[in-house]
């Protein structure tokens, strides 16, 4: 029997359906990623990178009919890579103080903490780890581990926050009128002390003095007071500069 002929005006479609052409082009191309991910026997951030962005804009997309909206997961794979790699920065950047501070500041490892949260990490200096009393003068003993912080700091990205802190006992004498006054002071020095003993961007660095307005733990206690005397070094959104 043959075919039976076309009716006037009949709108025959050509070829596949739209979103079978977007759909095999995702398919091939996942395809191509997870061969990619097999042959990677270490992984390299730089090259991953890469090669996500590379994959982010080879996804096709249909054009026929019109999408005003793009598709969710194009930069999904770069954008949680991103994040590991900055969870990743910060877990490795406090595991080396950590080991400075266990290898040669043994008698003082109580009072210098390191502690990494979500989005930063802060090292804490307490008590009379980093100033004498009533001083604003960087103690020598603190300046090694003061090196090294810098040190490590050029090779991270980040906001660099410097808070000082002080107990609530008033100053009697000396250079400084106030708690408040030795807590700019004592900021201004850690920061001065970073930047002269590393290549880092003034710009990042950015100071401040809460005196003995934002305690830790109660000031009713010598201990208490000795852990709410303290210089915070807080870097934030860490990544590696490469």
């Amino acid at each position: 029997m043959g075919k039976e002929p076309l009716k006037n005006n009949e709108i025959v479609e050509e070829g596949a359906p739209d979103w079978v052409v977007t759909f095999g082009d995702l398919m091939s191309l996942l395809l191509c990623f997870f061969v990619l991910l097999l042959s990677f026997s270490e992984m390299d951030k730089a090259k991953y990178k890469e090669v996500a962005g590379s994959l982010a804009k080879a996804f096709g997309v249909q054009r026929k009919n019109p999408a005003f909206q793009l598709p969710k997961g194009m930069k999904m794979i770069a954008r949680d890579f991103d994040q590991d790699l900055a969870t990743r920065d910060k877990e490795e950047f406090g595991k080396e103080i950590k080991k400075e501070i266990q290898t040669n500041f043994k008698h003082d490892k109580d009072l210098i903490q390191v502690e990494v949260g979500e989005n930063q990490l802060t090292i804490r200096l307490m008590g009379e780890t980093a100033f004498n009393s009533g001083k604003a003068v960087i103690r020598e003993e603190m300046k090694p581990l003061l090196k090294k912080i810098a040190t490590s700091l050029e090779g991270i990205k980040g906001e660099i926050v410097i808070s000082g802190h002080t107990d609530n006992l008033p100053i009697k004498g000396g250079n400084y009128k106030s708690n408040l006054v030795l807590s700019m002071s004592r900021a201004a020095s850690v920061a001065e002390s970073l930047l002269d003993q590393a290549f880092i961007d003034p710009q990042r660095i950015s100071t401040m003095g809460y005196g003995e307005y934002r305690p830790i733990v109660p000031n009713d206690t010598r201990e208490g007071r000795k852990k709410n005397r303290r210089v915070e070094i807080v870097i934030k959104s860490l990544t590696s500069k490469k």
